[in-house]
């Protein structure tokens, strides 16, 4: 009977290929998979289980970072509507132009219009009227090109201008909102994620209430430099008893 030789029985080592020796586009891929296999080879002889390191993410202190600034909306609803409205006036006058050119009679509803206008002066009510509603719209126009819009996004902090981050208030209440049950004396609790302002209801069915604002101010307060805004909104905590029924 044939007995396993030393080098079937043991345990094979693969080959390292060094990242200086050669030179491509797996080269350094090949190296880090054989590093890889021959440190958990390494762990497994002496008995121990770890896994693969990684960098630890970074975490900005804040302050940090450049200069965050809003998310701007892309408006497409009131720009298409004003794009069609445009597209349509501008079609009936060019058409009505070129009826009259081609020696047709013009519109009946532009024939009135001007009727209409020639006996009305500028001073009349229904004049008046239809220029506050035109300005009205104009300057609705110029609000919306003018604002960023999304407010529903808060700004985050980050490490380059060139790297942006966002985080939904809708979120942000959640995440505050899991932070206020893990208060001891929290029976419930409503969070109100403004932009400037973050407004807490809670309801606590034991403790003293003093102690329950003061330990919700501390988690929260954690809980809002934890989320990397960059402007953390100011706090406002109010409780009051549970009422119990009957």
């Amino acid at each position: 009977m044939s007995h396993p030789s030393d080098d079937e029985g043991a345990t094979r080592r693969l080959p390292v290929i060094e990242r200086g020796a050669q030179h491509g586009p797996g080269s350094d891929r090949a190296a880090s998979a054989a590093d890889h296999d021959h440190d958990h080879d390494h762990d497994h002889g002496q008995g121990h289980d770890h896994g693969p390191d990684h960098d630890p993410v970074p975490v900005l202190a804040e302050g940090e970072g450049g200069r965050a600034t809003r998310f701007w909306s892309a408006r497409r609803i009131p720009a298409g509507l004003l794009a069609l409205v445009i597209l349509a006036v501008s079609g009936l006058f060019l058409y009505d132009v070129a009826a009259v050119r081609a020696h047709h009679s013009a519109m009946r509803w532009r024939v009135r219009f001007a009727d209409w206008l020639a006996a009305h002066p500028l001073d009349d009510v229904a004049v008046l009227a239809i220029a506050g509603a035109a300005a009205l719209i104009g300057l609705w126009l110029i609000a919306l090109a003018i604002t960023p819009g999304l407010r529903g996004v808060l700004t985050m902090r980050s490490p380059s201008p060139a790297v942006r981050a966002g985080l939904d208030r809708a979120a942000a209440a959640l995440v505050l909102r899991d932070r206020a049950m893990e208060v001891a004396g929290v029976q419930s609790a409503r969070i109100r994620v403004g932009r400037r302002r973050v407004t807490v209801r809670a309801l606590s069915h034991f403790r003293e209430l003093d102690d329950v604002r003061a330990d919700l101010d501390a988690a929260l307060g954690a809980g809002l430099r934890g989320l990397g805004l960059a402007g953390p909104p100011a706090l406002t905590v109010r409780v009051a008893p549970s009422v119990r029924k009957g």
